[in-house]
């Protein structure tokens, strides 16, 4: 069904304005994600942890996004996405105040895990309620706009750390506490300067209206028509609600039996399947041990901080490239050409590892160069397409419930990357490792081209209607 105006600009300004205010949950996510690879070797020296206590300071983190991502759909469906999307704005406040302020490592973990739930809720929330409010013509380029401010939050905190590190060497403070948060426990700063950002977040969401579509599905058909009249005109509004309404009354009564249906339990099968193998081929391994890679390579600390800086800049960089792309191109020209380079780079960068095993002498920025081109295959391609993807290919009744179960998959996957990457690095060296990532790659790309459903350009309700086949 051609949607009145929902195939032009509608009112994209003040689309894209509330797309950016929730997208601002996405930078908390990179944020919160990225900044403990400055506070590692730290904190982990302060402790006397070894490789499996480092991964679980790491990884403790993801436990809480596992559990707020299995709550937030199910949570959203029933009291709405923006509700959620202020839990999510109060649990970063809470965790980047309470690490900064612990008196000892198991109240560190205690708000490491506060934080990622609130990484748990906006991974889901965020580009859900972007995807609900998005015009079809923008929604892949709107939706990624959480995945480029995912990739601003990662290269902020690396700058933040770089900063504090060096301020640390030259600050002096009359007060001891100001000495300890700032200069003999400086990884304290770098975690506790999450608060900022995230009080910004959380007084923002007080400008954005409840997702229309959660509206009309709990009958609140005025209060959804007000916002859709706004983001796409009179007309396309009551077109819009008329399919939904339409769509509701076609499901069964029950939201999980739908997932169990043909088309639903495929599309269920690609989200879970890509969610998973995605984080055994993406960047979580280099946004968290990064500086620890470099070091290996024969860098300081320092220098290997700064080299960090240009990893995220170059994600930054390539997710504005993926955002132009996304819905010119499609999503799944995209994967293909993404992964493909990802499987060249990783064999690459795997090469570089064992000749530097082996004594041969290469430069860092051999490494650096080789890191850099595949975090541009990586966010080009998976990462600017996966959180598209969830937020598409679910019927409006359990949409948040089925994006809760693909991204209970990925941080899953993510919880694993983060607790064995430590054992991995040291047991399979690091070129293993990059091997290991490269073969992730190859059931990714078959997966994509056999099962995944080219969904560009179409409205949610038109993907809901291919995949059930109606």
């Amino acid at each position: 069904m051609e949607l009145p105006q929902t195939r032009s600009a509608g009112n994209i300004g003040y689309v894209a304005f509330l797309s950016a205010i929730a997208a601002l949950g996405g930078f908390l996510f990179g944020y919160d994600t990225a900044v403990i690879s400055g506070t590692i070797r730290n904190v982990s020296l302060q402790f006397h942890m070894d490789d499996l206590q480092t991964g679980w300071y790491v990884g403790c983190a993801l436990v809480g996004s596992i559990i707020g991502v299995a709550l937030a759909g199910k949570l959203s469906d029933r009291l709405g996405r923006k509700l959620v999307l202020f839990l999510a704005a109060i649990l970063f406040t809470s965790s980047a105040t309470g690490c900064m302020l612990s008196t000892s490592v198991n109240e560190l973990v205690i708000y490491r895990i506060i934080g990622g739930l609130g990484i748990g809720v906006a991974s889901i929330i965020s580009p859900l309620y972007i995807s609900e409010i998005s015009i079809p013509r923008y929604r892949g380029t709107l939706v990624v706009l959480y995945q480029l401010a995912i990739t601003i939050g990662i290269v902020v905190s690396y700058f933040m750390n770089s900063f504090v590190l060096k301020y640390s060497l030259t600050a002096s403070f009359e007060n001891s506490w100001l000495t300890t948060i700032f200069i003999s426990e400086y990884w304290r700063a770098m975690l506790g300067l999450e608060a900022i950002p995230a009080l910004l977040f959380l007084g923002m969401l007080f400008f954005i209206p409840e997702s229309p579509r959660w509206q009309v599905t709990h009958r609140k058909d005025g209060k959804a028509f007000e916002s859709m009249s706004r983001m796409f005109g009179k007309e396309a509004a009551k077109a819009q609600i008329t399919e939904i309404k339409t769509l509701i009354r076609t499901e069964e009564k029950s939201d999980w039996r739908l997932l169990l249906q043909p088309g639903f339990r495929t599309v269920l099968f690609v989200g879970v399947s890509l969610a998973i193998l995605g984080q055994f081929m993406r960047v979580n391994a280099i946004l968290y041990y990064g500086p620890v890679l470099f070091e290996e390579a024969g860098l300081a600390q320092s220098n290997s901080l700064d080299f960090q800086i240009i990893v995220g800049l170059v994600n930054v960089f390539s997710t504005i490239l993926g955002m132009w792309l996304i819905d010119r191109i499609g999503r799944k020209k995209l994967v293909y050409i993404g992964v493909t380079g990802m499987i060249f780079t990783l064999t690459l960068i795997g090469l570089y590892f064992l000749l530097n095993k082996e004594g041969v002498s290469l430069a860092p920025e051999i490494l650096l160069g080789l890191i850099m081109a595949y975090i541009f295959c990586c966010a080009i391609s998976i990462c600017t397409v996966i959180f598209v993807l969830l937020s598409e290919m679910y019927p409006v009744k359990v949409r948040g419930a089925a994006m809760s179960i693909a991204g209970l998959s990925l941080w899953i996957g993510t919880y694993l990357i983060g607790q064995l990457t430590p054992w991995l690095l040291t047991n399979l060296a690091p070129y293993g490792v990059f091997w290991l990532f490269g073969v992730m790659c190859i059931p990714y790309l078959m997966i994509t081209w056999k099962l995944l459903p080219e969904t560009t350009g179409r409205s949610l309700e038109e993907i809901e209607q291919i995949i059930t086949g109606k």
